[in-house]
């Protein structure tokens, strides 16, 4: 935890004040009840491994499409930005899942982003976010996410494993990302289906599919490999695919395009 890269120092220290923030508008024990009054409702889990599951058995890539308007890297990717019209896009392009960015300070994201785009479609929807103490998690499922992130290196083993056990619990996925090998060992015991290797160098935000290639080798053949950042181009989605990468998460190449889920049906044909 001592050499966590200085952006995403700054993030978690700010999103441990965030938490602070919420829960003082609206507790655990808030959360817990309203996750209870939805129960058996639509927003129940809509099963995220599940879905990406059966696009893989049916010989289709399965793509996390990206529902983001912006980053610290790139600043606003797409002006016109409207959640549901983008939701109801990927759907009809083929994604398996979508992802939505609920930071509001550094990506410019809502809660309300990823409920709109979830209620626009059937696709279940992470919640993409820098999940760092239980609250965040309680607070996913009851904005009716159906998985999670966890990024490895920003959380130590007891703390990640917490946070695992506690999302599977409220009957949500979890999406574990690491950037190295080291994380990748430290992962593996959690025993999570979906593994992300994220190919964006923390440290200096340079992109190299050759993260997720060397990674391949020490993951054991029943997870599946989420290939994330960097996926740009049909050369990029040939190269992964020529390793057995079939699993996507993609964010940028399609918020950038007139219309995000042609630009997926076309990339991913």
């Amino acid at each position: 935890m001592s050499n966590i890269p200085t952006v995403l120092t700054r993030i978690i220290d700010r999103k441990f004040e965030e938490i602070a923030e919420r829960s003082e508008q609206v507790s655990i024990t808030d959360l817990k009840a309203q996750i209870e009054t939805n129960r058996g409702g639509a927003t129940d889990p809509r099963g995220f491994v599940k879905s990406m599951q059966n696009a893989l058995s049916e010989g289709r890539s399965a793509v996390i499409a990206e529902i983001k308007k912006a980053s610290p890297s790139k600043g606003v990717l797409r002006e016109h930005f409207h959640p549901a019209d983008i939701a109801q896009s990927y759907a009809a392009g083929g994604a398996s899942c979508l992802s939505v960015l609920t930071d509001v300070d550094f990506f410019q994201g809502a809660t309300e982003y990823l409920q709109q785009a979830r209620a626009a479609c059937s696709l279940p929807v992470i919640r993409k976010d820098f999940i760092v103490d239980e609250y965040q998690v309680y607070e996913a499922r009851a904005m009716g996410a159906d998985c999670i992130l966890l990024i490895v290196s920003a959380l130590d083993d007891a703390k990640m494993k917490e946070l695992n056990d506690l999302a599977i619990s409220l009957g949500m996925d979890v999406l574990i990302e690491v950037h190295d090998r080291d994380e990748l060992l430290r992962s593996l015991p959690l025993g999570n289906t979906l593994v992300g290797i994220n190919n964006r160098n923390l440290h200096t935000f340079d992109v190299s599919l050759d993260a997720t290639i060397q990674l391949l080798a020490d993951i054991p053949d029943d997870r599946i490999v989420v290939t994330e950042s960097g996926i740009l181009g049909p050369d990029d989605v040939a190269l992964m695919r020529q390793h057995q990468v079939n699993a996507f998460l993609v964010g940028e190449a399609f918020m950038r395009a007139d219309v995000p889920g042609e630009r997926l049906a076309e990339l991913f044909k």
